[in-house]
């Protein structure tokens, strides 16, 4: 497809920093992918000096596809095309050395990760839910602010982030004493790398000499520093991003990124691209108008040649129920008259379990659907063991692995065995299989606890040296050696439930194979790169399901952010709900008001919003007033259900003023 005139000149800008702005649908991925083709055939670049970076692995691949069938397999190989966190990890893997690492480390998932916090802070927290998530939400915003344990202490007050400070000390310890790193480390260990090592930041500036930037709005401090620093003095850099769709404050985004990038690079250009090529006519003026009230440094208006549509619906339900029921029957109704098929329709909600009653009524009336963001591969119990017997084999240092492992299948090594084990490797400051070959362990263990243990961790010692040697053969043997198959029997319910776990780690064998192997696009990995990957990629975006099946989609406002479908059904457009009332406390309606723009610019052709006269909140029945962003929308466009008399905010102000004045003045306050 040509390029349009913004398009063309993002494109050909390259003597400085460049901030496209992209309205939704409006083509910045091919904006990024013509600009590296540019570069390499009209400027001479070295597809090895250009480094393309997003957030997705699947925003990465199909960019990388993409570039494969215009350049060529073999240029697109050179390129640089990756998720922030895989950089990281690159120059991690390469700078170990400068970070004082070892070089077999491992990655830590989300999963792991609060398992160990829970028993690193047992005696603080009590392993309470709440306090542990606020836990890990707190470290997390504390790695991307680049803030160690130590700066902390500076900053906070409150008893109860003095504990936190103290959770925060143990965790970094026990990470570093293990060689572990988890998910903000990919980011802030290489930013803080580069920004005290001149020798390194150079050398990474010499090998990055283009850097362009995906989904920039995204970023949060450490990213936003990261990029600062490897573009250098020169400023060669293209960043793509939308303000309007800035929805992640909630894990570390930071909107202001914008304003910092115009303050810290006085030369940047600005282009807008603003026609969109997704939507009709009519939704794009529903989501301008509701957008522009919003705060904007930069103001930009999309538009489209494309049709100017129907009305959006407004769809009025008396409860969740009756929601769920109008919108599935609205769904099939649409889809026989229209002859479409199910994959073209999303439902999108603002929290999780809005989906239950939609799926309840799917599943009753036969529909094929899929649920983004539920069970994923690689948190399946078999797929963890497996992984975390690979984590030990390429880094014996990983105590949450080798906790994992121990006993899986079971060795005869139990509870207190493992509890000696650990007391006697936190005297010694050494790793649980390190600690498991001390001669005088004999002093702390006997029996049949230590002939086990013994048996085991010589076991994972010949495997380790074997796997620098053969690591196909390792991967083809192990299943085999642990027995893990007749264990799966052993504790199962029935056969089919065992067929099922077997075909998911044979799924995860043959990946792992392919990986080591290589292949035309990608280099062939050691065990050590494709287990550091996995846990990435299962951080990063979970499983990825077939999107070509014929299904429904339900998933979050969130989730839905980088997709498009012809009809969406945005649902449950009530105040404390959309916007959520926690937003409303905290007096965050802005960033809820972009969240209802994705909602209204992933749709296509057709719109349609619904809301309840009543719904039940905390096992208690609420009666919500109707979504403000739905009163901000422009009624001519609106067609809804049920007659509906608009009343402004002012206007409802006015008349309780009005209600409290005559109320007063039958009790006689005025005088």
């Amino acid at each position: 497809m040509l390029l349009n005139l913004n398009q063309q000149l993002a494109v050909e800008f390259i003597n400085g920093p460049c901030l496209v702005l992209a309205g939704a649908g409006s083509g910045k991925t091919r904006v990024i992918t013509n600009k590296i083709i540019y570069l390499i055939r009209e400027c001479a670049y070295n597809p090895r000096q250009i480094a393309a970076l997003t957030f997705t692995n699947k925003a990465a691949s199909e960019m990388k596809e993409r570039l494969a069938q215009t350049l060529g397999k073999k240029a697109a190989k050179g390129l640089i095309i990756s998720t922030f966190h895989s950089l990281g990890l690159e120059i991690i893997k390469r700078e170990y050395q400068a970070l004082k690492m070892n070089a077999n480390f491992s990655l830590i998932d989300n999963q792991d990760q609060i398992a160990l916090l829970k028993e690193l802070t047992s005696d603080l927290l009590k392993k309470d839910k709440d306090l542990l998530q606020q836990l890990i939400s707190s470290i997390s915003n504390w790695k991307n602010d680049l803030v160690s344990p130590n700066q902390v202490l500076e900053l906070e007050k409150s008893e109860k982030r003095k504990y936190f400070l103290e959770c925060y000390h143990r965790y970094d310890l026990y990470l570093k004493s293990c060689n572990i790193l988890d998910f903000d480390d990919l980011i802030s260990y290489p930013t803080l790398l580069l920004l005290h090592n001149k020798d390194v930041r150079e050398r990474w500036q010499k090998k990055i000499q283009y850097l362009l930037v995906d989904e920039y709005q995204d970023t949060n401090t450490s990213q936003y520093q990261l990029i600062k620093l490897l573009v250098g003095p020169t400023s060669r850099f293209t960043v793509v991003g939308d303000d309007n769709q800035s929805i992640y404050s909630w894990r570390g985004a930071r909107p202001k990124n914008l304003i910092l990038l115009s303050q810290d690079f006085p030369t940047l250009h600005v282009l807008k691209l603003e026609e969109n090529y997704r939507s009709s006519g009519r939704i794009l003026k529903a989501a301008n108008i509701l957008i522009s009230n919003n705060p904007h440094l930069f103001k930009k208006k999309l538009f489209s040649k494309l049709n100017y549509g129907p009305t959006l619906k407004v769809l009025t339900a008396y409860n969740e129920e009756h929601e769920g029921e109008k919108v599935i029957s609205e769904l099939i109704t649409h889809h026989f008259i229209n002859k479409t098929q199910y994959k073209d329709y999303a439902i999108l909600y603002r929290s999780n379990h809005q989906a239950r009653i939609f799926e309840k009524i799917l599943i009753k009336n036969r529909i094929p659907y899929r649920i983004s963001g539920s069970t994923d591969f690689f948190s399946l119990p078999e797929i963890k063991d497996l992984i975390a017997y690979f984590r030990v084999i390429t880094n014996p240092d990983d105590n949450s692995a080798f906790l994992r492992i121990i006993n899986t299948p079971r060795r005869e090594i139990g509870p207190k065995t493992i509890q000696k084990l650990g007391a006697w490797a936190n005297q010694r400051g050494k790793s649980l299989y390190q600690s498991s070959f001390d001669l005088g362990l004999e002093q702390t263990l006997t029996g049949k606890g230590l002939v086990a243990l013994k048996q085991f961790v010589y076991w994972i010692d010949k495997i380790i040296q074997q796997s620098k040697y053969e690591p196909l053969l390792v991967i083809r043997n192990l299943l085999c050696e642990i027995n893990y198959e007749s264990w799966l029997y052993e504790v199962s319910t029935n056969t089919k439930v065992v067929e099922m776990r077997m075909k998911n780690i044979k799924q995860l064998f043959s990946w792992i194979s392919d990986m080591v192997k290589g292949n035309d696009l990608v280099d062939p990995m050691s065990l050590n790169q494709v287990v550091t990957r996995f846990t990435l990629r299962y951080i990063l975006e979970r499983s990825e399901c077939d999107e070509q099946l014929n299904q429904v989609h339900l998933m979050t406002l969130h989730a839905s952010k980088g997709l498009e479908f012809p009809y969406v059904f945005l649902v449950g457009m009530d105040e404390g709900l959309l916007p959520h009332q926690i937003s409303i406390d905290q007096e965050n309606i802005n960033e809820e008001r972009r969240l209802v723009y994705v909602g209204i610019t992933r749709a296509q052709k057709e719109l349609f919003f619904t809301h309840c006269s009543e719904r039940r909140q905390h096992g208690e029945c609420v009666f919500p007033d109707l979504s403000r962003f739905l009163l901000e929308l422009p009624q001519d466009d609106l067609e809804w259900e049920e007659q509906h008399i608009v009343v402004s905010v002012k206007e409802k102000m006015q008349k309780g003023q009005s209600a409290l004045a005559d109320i007063k003045a039958r009790l006689g306050l005025n005088k």
